[in-house]
């Protein structure tokens, strides 16, 4: 009866989550509907908390609290705890090399709303080549990363009610892609904004609770200790392994083998996790939607002191995790439900949903971004930009809709195998999105020279080193064991240089945009046609 009675108010705390999430999807609705420019940056009057806290949280996704505390749980700290260090320092240097540039270079190139869309004004590509490309890479990594977010979703419910893993993916999916449908860009910051708030606040009650349940850090650290190379840097823990691919279990111990080295490579490899961030759609959007570039070292301050302190709490959750239930889950896809479990034994059934809520609210936050960013490349520089260029607002969000749809679909497609692992199906889409637009973001804003080939030659690289790289190379090992992000976005940024160098440099009047606009009055958009500036309210 206990038991009943628990499920239901786990059950209550998430349905109010719910509730709360869905009202702010429809308060939203009408304003962003107003227009193509409302619905897909909110009109760019975001303020700097809500930018940082929904940059964060959309970015994070189930990853945060599952994929990194079960990667802990697995193997110790080198592989989770380098990772989280690279995403900080790609954070930071992300806030400061691209975001101010980017808000006011996206005003100044045509007002463009859609990153696709600004990579097409930077070089005058009236053909709109670059972003039909762009949009197409977009919209096959984003059907990758969307199915990750539902992954996320089947297991949590699976997790904590042993409810089939696929009926609540499904339902969890719906509820998403309901929300994104009718709210657009306000509702999906506003509810990240709450949801931000929720991940961190979880993240740090379980990590505290964990810790008194282990009766504090010295008893934690005396236990990890035993595990070869569990807390070191430069090793890695080895769990020894049956046939099928379990973790051996005896005598209520979890089986390790001696430590594995884990060298500068692999090191430089998990740190290359940060390049991401150049190239993620899904953070640059929130840099083009803030209300001025004034405030972005405002939203800087915030948003790298969420990642840093989320980052420390989700990898320490699963050391911790290791401790405390040291023979809980046998794979590193089954440790990837640590955080959900820790929650049930040390909470109230309560205060247990509304942790776990955290997790509905990381996948949620990310894969409504997902789909937002996948439906405006689609609708805004595909069918506007190439096939009706006199499409009308409304006509491009009937095609940002279906777009939803579709992208919707195909991420449930990914995520029916309930064995996948999150961390794995992220770091796939993360290393194709990074190396497509990260070079480009950083030379579009940077170097004058950089032309439409260039451009062109920069993503078709990133893209087909990642897919080539991660099927047919890294599987060799050895030095060619690296993430395959790294050796694309270097390989990206050669393209970039080296054919923008071979042909012709950029028309006067794109060089002249590039020397002029860090001095463009960032509060304005230009309206184009008449040459001058329209302010816009608060």
């Amino acid at each position: 009866m206990g038991s009943m009675q628990g499920n239901f108010l786990v059950l209550l705390a998430m349905l109010i989550y719910f509730v709360v999430v869905l009202t702010i999807g429809f308060v939203y609705a009408k304003r962003s509907n107003s227009s193509a420019n409302e619905y897909f940056i909110g009109g760019r009057t975001v303020g700097p908390w809500l930018t940082a806290l929904s940059a964060e949280a959309s970015d994070m996704s189930g990853y945060l609290l599952m994929g990194l505390p079960g990667l802990a749980f697995y193997t110790g700290f080198s592989d989770a705890g380098w990772t989280a260090i690279g995403l900080a320092v790609g954070t930071y240097l992300n806030w400061l090399l691209v975001a101010k540039r980017l808000r006011k270079y996206t005003v100044v190139a045509g007002d463009s709303i859609t990153l696709p869309g600004f990579y097409s004004r930077r070089f005058h590509d009236d053909k709109n080549v670059i972003s039909t490309i762009a949009a197409i890479i977009i919209l096959v990594f984003f059907c990758v990363y969307v199915g990750s977010c539902f992954v996320t979703c089947g297991k949590l419910f699976h997790t904590l009610f042993g409810l089939d893993y696929a009926t609540m993916m499904i339902l969890g999916a719906i509820i998403v892609f309901l929300y994104t449908l009718v709210g657009g860009y306000l509702s999906v910051v506003a509810t990240d904004f709450v949801q931000g708030c929720l991940m961190f606040f979880a993240l740090a009650v379980v990590l505290l609770g964990s810790l008194a349940w282990a009766g504090g850090v010295e008893n934690v650290a005396t236990f990890l200790k035993d595990i070869p190379g569990f807390l070191s840097g430069t090793q890695i823990a080895t769990p020894i392994v049956d046939d099928m691919g379990n973790q051996v279990m005896q005598d209520g111990e979890a089986m390790f083998g001696d430590a594995a080295e884990y060298g500068i490579l692999s090191i430089v490899s998990m740190m290359a996790w940060g390049l991401g961030y150049f190239g993620m759609p899904q953070v640059l959007v929130r840099f083009m939607s803030i209300r001025s570039a004034e405030e972005i070292k405002i939203s800087r301050r915030i948003a790298v002191t969420w990642v840093v302190i989320s980052m420390f709490c989700a990898v320490a959750i699963g050391l911790v995790g290791r401790a405390v239930i040291p023979t809980a889950f046998a794979t590193q896809s089954a440790a990837e439900n640590v955080f959900i479990v820790l929650s049930q034994m040390l909470l109230p059934a309560f205060m247990c949903g509304v942790v776990v809520s955290g997790i509905l609210a990381a996948s949620m936050s990310s894969s409504s971004s997902y789909l937002l960013i996948a439906g405006s490349s689609v609708a805004e520089n595909i069918f506007r930009g190439v096939l009706k260029r006199d499409a009308t607002d409304n006509q491009v969000m009937i095609v940002a809709r279906i777009t939803l749809v579709v992208v919707f679909l195909f991420g449930i497609f990914v995520a029916y195998d309930e064995n996948s692992s999150i961390f794995y199906v992220v770091s796939y889409a993360w290393a194709g999105l990074g190396a497509s637009f990260g070079p480009l973001t950083l030379f579009a804003l940077y170097w004058r020279r950089t032309n439409k080939q260039g451009a062109i030659a920069g993503m078709l690289t990133g893209t087909i080193v990642v897919l080539v790289w991660h099927n047919l190379i890294r599987p060799l090992g050895g030095v060619f064991g690296l993430y395959e992000l790294l050796p694309a976005f270097l390989l990206a940024s050669l393209a970039i240089f080296v054919v923008s160098k071979l042909t012709a440099p950029p028309e006067q009047a794109v060089l002249d945009e590039f020397d002029h606009y860090m001095d463009a009055p960032d509060d304005r958009v230009p309206r184009m046609a008449a040459g001058e500036f329209e302010a816009i309210d608060d």
